[in-house]
């Protein structure tokens, strides 16, 4: 059964003394049971909009202002191997939101990859798509897999010390000071970094 919110829960743009009565709340009382939080902080609002408002707008590690070249840079190479997986691309770019990266991708540059030929979707040019309507989903759930991939990796990696190479790799007990969150971080940035190398090599 679908919830029905209360007809006394307000909805629509925040005001400068909702925001206030929020972020004293959470100064003082610290994030988390965002259910009851409104009622506590004495906000007539859901749960679920006290916590947006808070992630894409109030809280201090969010960046302000405008997206620069090399954020923009990222971004794209992040959703050539990653896709539509807009919270792990943020992860990866500090103090920008998934909500405020995807309406950007989706607002400015989608728009301009599609401006220079190359599909936004395949990174592939233009030309060279496929006219198939189930190629986009074929490769949105072939970056699913891969994400799925590397960290099932990463966690077989952690709980299979034997799995490791030992001949010039790192010891086991190195790996296992990591937990699997820090070897896909790792996976993600040598991803990153092979692809930039491999951009900049000079071919014979």
């Amino acid at each position: 059964m679908r919830n029905v919110l209360p007809a006394s829960v307000k909805k629509g743009p925040w005001t400068r003394e909702e925001d206030e009565l929020l972020s004293c709340y959470i100064a003082r009382e610290g994030e988390g049971q965002w259910q009851t939080l409104p009622k506590k902080a004495g906000l007539l609002r859901c749960g679920k909009s006290c916590r947006l408002r808070w992630m894409n707008y109030l809280c201090p590690s969010v960046k302000r202002g405008h997206i620069s070249a090399d954020e923009e840079d990222l971004i794209i190479r992040l959703h050539r191997l990653l896709g539509n997986r807009w919270s792990l691309i943020a992860g990866r770019i500090p103090g920008r939101t998934d909500n405020e990266i995807k309406n950007y991708w989706n607002t400015h540059l989608s728009k301009k990859l599609t401006s220079q030929g190359i599909d936004p979707k395949t990174h592939k040019p233009l030309s060279s798509s496929s006219p198939n309507p189930n190629h986009n989903l074929n490769h949105s759930s072939s970056s699913r897999d891969q994400t799925k991939t590397i960290s099932a990796n990463s966690h077989e990696n952690i709980s299979n010390p034997n799995s490791i190479n030992l001949n010039g790799g790192p010891r086991s007990d190195d790996i296992l000071s990591h937990s699997p969150d820090d070897v896909f971080t790792s996976f993600l940035d040598s991803l990153i970094n092979d692809e930039m190398c491999s951009e900049h090599t000079p071919t014979a």
